[in-house]
C-alpha cells in the first residue's frame, strides 16, 4: 500500500455506518480522497447500488481498482454494484460529476491533514449540485482544523471525536 494512504481505522468505519444505519440498499456513494477505497468498499458491502471512488494518487488508484477486482466487483459499468474509480482530484471531480448530472445519496471523505482540504470540499459540494435532498455527507479530520459555517446548505447531524481524528455528520438542507 502506499505511504501516502492513511487508511479510516475500522472504529471510525464502524462509527460511520452504525450512525447512518447498516443499510445502504439502493444507495449511490462518493467517497472523495478515496486512498485504499476502504470505505466505498464497506458501502458495497452494505448494500450500496453504486460506489463512486475519486482518487488523486495514482498508486492508490491502483489500489483500489485491485482491490474491487479481488472482491468481484464490476469495473465496466455494466452491471450493479456499479463501481467507478476516478483519477483526479475531488475539486475537479466534483464539478465533472456535476456536469454529468451525477447525485449521490452519502458522500465520504478523509482528506490529508493540516491542509484545509474538509472545509474546502465542504464548499465545494455546496457550490455544486450533486446531493440528492437528504443526502448525508461524512467528513473526517484532524483536530487542528475547524470546518466552516454551512448553516446555508447543511446541518450537522453529530461530531464525534476518535483519537486524534473528528467524525463530523451532516446532512444537505432541502430547498423549500
Amino acid at each position: 500500500m502506499p505511504a501516502t494512504i492513511r487508511p479510516t481505522q475500522n472504529v471510525t468505519k464502524q462509527s460511520i455506518f452504525n450512525l447512518l444505519g447498516h443499510d445502504l440498499e439502493g444507495q449511490s456513494v462518493l467517497e472523495l480522497f478515496a486512498g485504499s477505497g476502504a470505505v466505498g468498499i464497506e458501502a458495497l458491502s452494505r448494500g450500496a447500488k453504486s460506489v463512486t471512488f475519486v482518487e488523486h494518487d495514482p498508486k492508490c488508484v491502483d489500489v483500489i481498482r485491485k482491490n474491487l477486482e479481488i472482491l468481484g466487483y464490476d469495473l465496466t459499468l455494466q452491471r450493479e454494484p456499479v463501481c467507478e474509480v476516478i483519477h483526479t482530484d475531488a475539486f475537479a471531480a466534483i464539478k465533472g460529476l456535476a456536469t454529468r448530472n451525477r447525485k449521490f445519496d452519502l458522500i465520504f471523505f478523509d482528506p490529508p491533514y493540516g491542509l484545509d482540504l474538509g472545509k474546502k470540499a465542504l464548499k465545494t459540494l455546496g457550490a455544486y449540485d450533486i446531493l440528492h435532498p437528504n443526502c448525508f455527507v461524512v467528513v473526517e479530520y484532524s483536530k487542528r482544523e475547524r470546518l466552516p459555517d454551512l448553516e446555508s446548505n447543511f446541518n450537522l447531524v453529530t461530531e464525534r471525536q476518535y483519537g486524534k481524528s473528528y467524525l463530523a455528520i451532516f446532512q444537505s438542507i432541502t430547498p423549500a
